[in-house]
């Protein structure tokens, strides 16, 4: 038996069955290679749902964390501690004036806002928030809720009252599902599990000034899309919007598990002191990893690199659109990538793992990728080429 048979077997005997795993047992990373247990290459252009958004084992992080962990693993947020508040600060200098609650993840983000949203509207009986249908907020029992797919909530009813779904991109459906109860929408700005969907400007900006008229708590869901994936630093700004309340995970910690949600203006003092917490929220650990995140993205200029290598990819892509005829559409904003198919996806996907390229198949038929945002052109050439002969075989 071999080291990944072995580790297979371990985790047949002692963790739970609650993903569907691919054969393959990653032992190492740098930037966008990583390494299974039997020393095969790969190719990484999905690296962990956007988590090593800026490669794999970032110097940079790999620092700040090795010398924070020598100082102060973990402060008590009855405390105070510089790096959250330096963190914090980061955050808002990158979007505009609020405050920050820190967690552990992207739906304890998305569970904050829901709080936010549900307090600010007490008062007044309002608690009902409008999601997207192809939606995903995450797996707490509230975010299943919220989520506007069927196949994460099966066996988990009764689920929690207080979420109305409507279609994605559908100004006229948002304001027709609007009654007394409803306090706010919530939505990714840019659909990922949901297959790649992209709304309209004016969509965007429909909302914006619905929720301003009817004072709805906006939610934008940047848990996979924030942190420059976009090409812009949150993906609001590539459509001119800014929530009032915006969750942030993956990406944010450079590898490491960090949710942040963050509010603004009138929405940013509504949680106070006994009505939420987190206990790891904000570790000294995270905050140093999060801000080497921020500041790799600034002095590597990632943002111009996301921009540059999106177009470069699409225009592979379009050429491999014009020379396989099941290839339906290539939807991208920034290294947000959708290749929707007319035939299934999930054997295209498993083979290019088989042949060195880790990418992703959602909703059965689009293929998702998202390479790390210091991808060049070397690299998506290798990527394309392998895409190529694999296409070649369907």
């Amino acid at each position: 038996m071999n080291k990944t048979d072995k580790i297979i077997s371990m985790y047949d005997k002692y963790v739970m069955n609650t993903y569907k795993r691919v054969p393959l047992v990653l032992e190492k990373a740098k930037g966008s290679i990583v390494w299974d247990a039997e020393g095969k290459r790969y190719l990484d252009f999905f690296p962990g749902w956007a988590v090593s958004g800026i490669g794999h084992c970032h110097p940079a992080v790999a620092r700040a964390v090795s010398i924070q962990v020598k100082k102060l693993v973990h402060v008590s947020n009855n405390y105070y501690s510089e790096l959250q508040g330096l963190l914090a600060k980061k955050i808002i200098e990158n979007s505009f004036p609020g405050k920050v609650f820190f967690a552990n993840s992207g739906a304890e983000a998305n569970e904050a806002a829901i709080k936010i949203a549900r307090k600010y509207g007490h008062d007044k009986g309002r608690y009902e928030i409008i999601t997207m249908a192809k939606s995903f907020h995450g797996r707490t029992m509230a975010m299943i809720t919220a989520t506007g797919q069927d196949k994460v909530k099966k066996g988990f009813e009764p689920l929690l009252a207080g979420f109305v779904h409507v279609p994605f991109n559908d100004i006229g459906a948002i304001n027709a599902a609007i009654n007394e109860r409803t306090i706010g929408v919530m939505l990714e700005p840019i659909q990922c599990e949901g297959g790649i969907n992209i709304p309209g400007v004016d969509y965007m900006k429909g909302l914006r000034k619905l929720c301003d008229e009817k004072d709805l708590t906006l939610i934008f869901d940047e848990v996979q899309t924030g942190m420059g994936r976009s090409g812009k630093m949150f993906a609001g700004e590539v459509f001119g919007v800014k929530p009032d309340v915006m969750t942030l995970a993956k990406s944010l910690g450079g590898g490491l598990p960090i949710g942040a949600c963050v509010a603004y203006g009138k929405f940013q003092d509504v949680l106070t002191p006994g009505t939420h917490a987190s206990t790891f929220g904000g570790s000294p650990i995270v905050c140093a990893a999060a801000l080497a995140v921020f500041d790799v993205i600034k002095k590597d200029k990632l943002l111009a690199n996301t921009n540059k290598m999106s177009s470069y990819l699409k225009g592979k892509l379009e050429a491999l659109k014009k020379k396989y005829h099941f290839i339906k559409e290539i939807r991208t904003i920034g290294l947000i990538i959708g290749i929707e198919l007319s035939i299934k996806g999930e054997d295209i996907y498993r083979e290019c793992i088989h042949k060195g390229l880790l990418i992703n198949c959602t909703q059965d038929t689009v293929l998702r990728i998202m390479p790390p945002i210091t991808v060049n052109k070397a690299e998506i050439d290798k990527a394309i080429a392998v895409l190529d002969k694999v296409l070649a075989k369907f």
